[in-house]
């Protein structure tokens, strides 16, 4: 006997203000916004800042490497880049040990520009409203979600 539509268990009432990755998303944007004041006056978009703070942590890395901390394709990412350069806060160089990679290392102005944007964490973690623990308590579990959303399997 084949199951008609009124034996089938009755679908859940989907509310968007109950779906979690509808939460997130729009926080996304949310953050955006609030970067977008604090990044203008460095001249920065949000992924180029992110491509700044890793080159501030450790200069001099390949495009796969920094595409692989950022979860971008390096045709996202080479793009960026360019912009970066352009604008002269980074360099791109082939690597002399292998010519299929590109590094990319701050340049002085680059460098430089890591004590201008030192407010911006204070001024995101102000806008929050979240004082210190709390935003180590959400970094943590948003960490473990992504980690769980990129290890699902489904069967």
């Amino acid at each position: 006997m084949t199951p008609r539509m009124t034996d089938a268990p009755q679908a859940p009432d989907l509310k968007l203000d109950e779906l979690l990755c509808f939460g997130i998303y729009a926080a996304g944007h949310a953050f955006n916004r609030v970067y977008k004041q604090a990044l203008d006056e460095l001249n920065v978009t949000y992924p180029q800042y992110l491509v700044l703070v890793l080159l501030w942590e450790r200069d001099d890395q390949t495009v796969g490497e920094l595409g692989s901390r950022l979860f971008l394709e390096s045709n996202t990412l080479t793009p960026l880049l360019k912009r970066l350069e352009a604008i002269g806060y980074i360099r791109r160089r082939r690597d002399p040990a292998d010519e299929r990679q590109v590094r990319i290392s701050l340049t002085e102005a680059g460098a430089a520009l890591r004590a201008k944007a030192g407010k911006v964490p204070a001024c995101i973690q102000a806008a929050s409203g979240l004082d210190v623990p709390q935003a180590r308590q959400l970094l943590s579990a948003v960490a473990a979600l992504r980690e769980a959303l990129e290890n699902y399997k489904p069967e």
